[in-house]
């Protein structure tokens, strides 16, 4: 098979100047052309045998399938460093591998907008093959749908993911503990600042880009060194200061961040003064929260650094047993407030 580069360039310049009609969506000849022709070549299929409504995938000998699945709507379709079709695919994946799974298979569901030019969707469908080849998992099935102008921004996509939990593996809220350590990968808001820049409304210059990956092997590298995680969530949407209330109020703890220890990249924390954002607020698609008992954090800290994604990782809150249920930071000047879940939505359509 060419690689995805070389097919993307040839599905270009052959339907480069077309672009999607309803009769693309309608079950006949047209919809047929663009399953064969345009999408299952980045995707394959995952057997020789005629194509159905359905996957039929092999079980795993032990542990337990774990699912998920999740909408992309975000605007633009493509932004510094990533696009919806990247978000696709790492977003379902890391779903998953924040429990502890092995990620394996992911359908793909296509709303495409009637004129969307084919040159965009075939470039959409390289990343996605492309963020699919780097998680290690295969697109196995899926539907596309074509509807009315005005009725979608060009292109939604659902992907739904299946994977393989170990068995033993059994982190969640309820295992966080007083004394436990929270540890981030690295750099909160890289994702929201490279989205609101793309969207040009506020005339924004900046060189920040979509931080958009998956989590896998950094999760897995930490499971194998058997880091004992209590807890674990992909900080997305709400940023890192939802993910630090759903864990307070989940576990019935009070966590403690420490500003000094946060990481944050300094012309994202200038795009926040400029515009009135919190950082602490802002998405993330590449980022991971997680709890670990102190005795370890250290050790999962230095592994995490080990790790491409997680090279400035750092240690950025402690759960305690003072104001339960809620979140407090120690500021760098010597005062605390407490950091509340979000109100509203400070970017809408970010993922």
């Amino acid at each position: 098979m060419k690689s995805i580069e070389n097919l993307k360039q040839t599905l270009i310049g052959r339907f480069g100047d077309q672009v999607i009609t309803l009769a693309h969506g309608s079950g006949g000849k047209a919809m047929q052309q663009l399953i064969d022709e345009v999408i299952l070549p980045f995707f394959g299929k995952p057997s020789d045998s005629p194509l159905e409504d359905q996957a039929r995938l092999p079980l795993p000998q032990s542990g337990r399938l774990c699912m998920t699945t999740d909408s992309y709507v975000v605007t633009p379709i493509r932004f510094p460093g990533s696009s919806i079709g990247h978000l696709a695919i790492n977003g379902t994946v890391n779903d998953l591998a924040v429990s502890g799974a092995q990620p394996l298979y992911l359908s793909c569901g296509l709303i495409i907008e009637e004129g969307l030019a084919f040159a965009e969707l075939i470039e959409i469908l390289a990343d996605m093959a492309v963020a699919a080849q780097a998680a290690d998992v295969q697109i196995v099935t899926g539907d596309t749908k074509v509807v009315d102008r005005g009725s979608c921004d060009k292109l939604f996509i659902n992907t739904a993911g299946v994977g393989v939990l170990a068995v033993g593996m059994d982190s969640g809220i309820t295992h966080i503990q007083t004394g436990d350590k929270v540890l981030i990968n690295g750099d909160i808001g890289d994702h929201g600042v490279a989205i609101l820049a793309a969207r040009g409304e506020l005339a924004l210059e900046t060189t920040i880009e979509s931080d958009c990956a998956a989590l896998t092997t950094l999760i897995q590298l930490l499971l194998a060194e058997g880091i004992p995680v209590h807890a674990m969530r992909d900080v997305t949407r709400g940023g890192l200061a939802t993910v630090l209330n759903e864990y307070a109020q989940g576990a019935g703890v009070g966590i403690l961040i420490d500003e000094g220890q946060i990481p944050i990249k300094q012309e994202v924390r200038g795009v926040c003064e400029v515009l009135g954002l919190d950082p602490l607020y802002l998405a993330n698609e590449g980022k991971v929260a997680l709890v670990v008992p102190a005795d370890f954090a250290e050790q999962a800290l230095q592994l995490m650094r080990s790790h491409p994604s997680g090279i400035n990782a750092a240690m950025v809150a402690e759960v305690v047993d003072d104001h339960r249920g809620r979140v407090v930071m120690q500021s760098d000047f010597g005062g605390k407030r407490v950091v509340d879940m979000l109100v509203g939505e400070q970017l809408p359509r970010i993922c």
